[in-house]
């Protein structure tokens, strides 16, 4: 799952770009009683920088001594393929950020975006499914404003 504007931006110094109530309130459906792969600065940017609630948090970190309370850590793909293993891959969210999702998106069959129909100032990219041969939008939702912002939910599928 991932919010990118109209360049595929996701973020600027290690912070979303917009927070569109609607998108998380869908974040929320989406992953409640699920698991959620992320990065160690994603998780910063959460409330205290605690796990999400009732959700699985992995997270993921090359730091070796990285550990965090109500969190399974992992220290490389191959130790996230082990945690994974118990849980039906439909109940496997990556929720960011930009190195955990170019790491695993080659490992997914499914991308749940909210599109931004505005340019912001970023730092951190998403890759650009529109252009990728591989990936198709199988779905969009109608177009939706937050304040005078246009944003759409997109649901893109790896082809074949």
């Amino acid at each position: 799952m991932v919010a990118a504007d109209a360049n595929w931006a996701i973020g600027n110094r290690n912070r979303l770009l917009i927070s569109i109530p609607r998108d998380q309130k869908l974040f929320r459906e989406e992953t409640t009683g699920k698991v959620i792969v992320l990065g160690r600065r994603t998780l910063a940017t959460f409330p205290q920088g605690l796990p999400l609630r009732n959700r699985v948090n992995i997270v993921l970190s090359r730091n070796p001594a990285f550990s965090v309370k109500d969190a399974l850590v992992a220290h490389s793909l191959e130790e996230l393929t082990r945690l994974l293993e118990p849980y039906d891959s439909k109940d496997v969210y990556v929720v960011g950020g930009e190195s955990v999702y170019r790491q695993l998106l080659p490992l997914c069959d499914t991308a749940h975006v909210t599109r931004i129909d505005h340019a912001y100032q970023a730092d951190a990219y998403f890759p650009d499914l529109d252009s990728d041969p591989e990936w198709e939008m199988t779905a969009d939702s109608d177009e939706m404003t937050y304040f005078d912002i246009p944003y759409r939910f997109a649901r893109y599928e790896r082809r074949g």
